[in-house]
């Protein structure tokens, strides 16, 4: 009885299917798009297109991007040309693309038969031509239609769309000629002269309305602060005010012994010898007189906090070198001893790197050809062409010696007593293929990297890594010169290799 019931079912459930629809000779199949792509030294093209047919329009998706930027082409005219065998060609024109990066482009083929096709663009300060070769027309889409066969090698989809709006780019692999290198931890110290310090040479008063901070740029010979120096006798005002009104009174009496001279020579009653005498005398005097007023002006400032007051006789402070306020315990009206650090200057434009070599790598130091500093933050490497010293003389407790290069800093790169590493290059190989260390992704402890095939097609490939320089590294087997790699945006390819999603295509043509 229940066979029976399962047996009705059965039968019901396929009575209730709708037939299927039988495609008739009437239909023509679809036949599938088809894409081309092309790199110039300006752009790239990817276009997507339906296999042309005679007499009929198709739809060209012109995908351009910029090589400079990697970003799409927002403005400009993009030509189609069809070139037959007779060299006629036909031009069909897009002046603007439908959406940043995308041209639309209606292309009607004249007739059955082969064609060199090129796409021309000019916009953007740019003009460039894409040859891409013969392309078929057929004479109906039935003729049109073939076969896409599976592929050999397993390939990433990375949209147009996806590539504009991230952080992508790409480069050709060439062969480079690498210098071995040796990769160790480095100090960024001060130039020999390149730090310097501003002490007080005696006791006395900062005397400064506005005083250098920490950050401050200073230039050599600038006046940092002034110093005002004790009196003699600080406590003993009235003997100062005494000498002042001696010096005073000698004054008066010297001028009208140097009026009485001048008389006397003049009537002839005496030498020329007495008026010289005379002046000495009143000038003596004077500069008694201004010796007192200075004295008196200097206690006055030491008793007062004026920041500059008149009449005093101050000291200047200068700035030894060029560079940097790293460092200050100078405060306006403060009060300082003889010998006490006001400021620390350092030169930052040039710094020395220090590198900490280990005893048994001496060598191979000693054929060295250069050096890069691996900058926190770049992704280059910076040259170190200046060497300094080499050391001779082994740390006893690190078994390590330094190896010192000078290093251009006026960026700010770096800073004083920063912890870097440094590759020491020796000598140079033989030439291999070279890709920036950028585009090395380290997938599941594997390096690997990712090859564009087509504009939205990668293809990931296993590396072996050699020696390392000028942020290029060598691949000794993966890749060939002339294969364009993904330089930046590789860990999104990769992201997109592990998503079992495919991306929905969002060109709109």
């Amino acid at each position: 009885m229940k066979r029976t019931a399962c047996l009705f079912l059965v039968i019901l459930a396929a009575g209730c299917q709708k037939p299927r629809t039988v495609a008739t000779s009437s239909q023509e199949p679809e036949p599938h798009p088809e894409s081309l792509t092309n790199w110039t030294t300006k752009t790239e093209l990817f276009m997507e297109y339906p296999p042309l047919v005679a007499g009929q329009t198709s739809r060209f998706a012109v995908h351009l991007t910029r090589l400079d930027t990697f970003k799409p082409i927002a403005k400009g005219r993009v030509e189609v040309r069809l070139t037959g065998a007779e060299g006629k060609s036909d031009v069909f024109a897009a002046e603007a693309p439908s959406r940043p990066g995308i041209f639309g482009v209606d292309v009607k083929a004249p007739a059955a038969g082969e064609f060199r096709v090129s796409v021309h663009f000019s916009g953007e300060g740019i003009s460039d031509v894409h040859d891409l070769g013969q392309i078929t027309s057929s004479p109906t889409k039935t003729a049109a239609t073939h076969e896409h066969g599976p592929g050999t090698q397993e390939t990433i989809a990375f949209l147009k769309e996806q590539q504009w709006t991230l952080d992508f780019g790409t480069a050709i692999v060439e062969d480079r000629q690498l210098r071995s290198s040796l990769r160790v931890p480095a100090e960024v110290i001060p130039r020999s002269g390149g730090q310097a310090e501003v002490t007080a040479p005696f006791d006395g008063r900062i005397v400064a309305s506005a005083l250098p901070v920490i950050g401050a740029s200073v230039r050599q010979g600038q006046i940092l602060a002034s110093l005002l120096p004790p009196t003699s006798s600080p406590s003993d005002l009235a003997s100062i005010e005494l000498a002042r009104n001696e010096a005073s009174l000698l004054l008066q009496l010297a001028r009208k012994d140097r009026e009485r001279a001048e008389r006397l020579v003049k009537a002839g009653a005496a030498p020329a010898k007495r008026l010289d005498e005379a002046q000495t005398v009143e000038a003596t005097a004077e500069a008694r007189l201004k010796a007192s007023d200075t004295r008196i002006a200097q206690y006055e400032a030491s008793s007062s906090a004026e920041a500059n007051p008149q009449g005093a006789r101050l000291f200047a402070l200068r700035s030894p070198i060029s560079g940097l306020i790293v460092g200050t315990h100078a405060a306006p009206g403060a009060n300082v001893k003889a010998g006490e650090t006001l400021f620390k200057i350092v030169d930052l434009d040039t710094v020395y790197v220090s590198a900490v070599v280990p005893e048994v790598e001496l060598p191979r130091v000693r054929n060295l050809s250069g050096a890069e500093l691996d900058v926190p933050g770049s992704r280059q490497p910076r040259p170190l062409s200046r060497l300094i010293s080499v050391g001779r003389v082994v740390d006893p407790a690190s078994r390590t010696f330094s190896v010192i290069y000078a290093m251009d800093n006026s960026d700010r790169r770096v800073a004083i007593n920063q912890a870097v590493h440094v590759r020491l290059l020796t000598t140079a190989i033989g030439v291999a293929p070279a890709v920036p260390e950028s585009a090395v992704v380290d997938d599941g402890g594997r390096p690997v990297v990712f090859i564009q095939a087509a504009g939205e097609t990668f293809l990931r490939k296993a590396v072996q890594l050699g020696i390392r320089e000028g942020g290029y590294v060598q691949v000794t087997d993966g890749v060939f010169p002339g294969e364009r790699v993904v330089t930046r945006g590789a860990h999104l390819i990769r992201l997109a290799a592990m998503s079992n999603q495919v991306p929905a295509h969002g060109h709109v043509h």
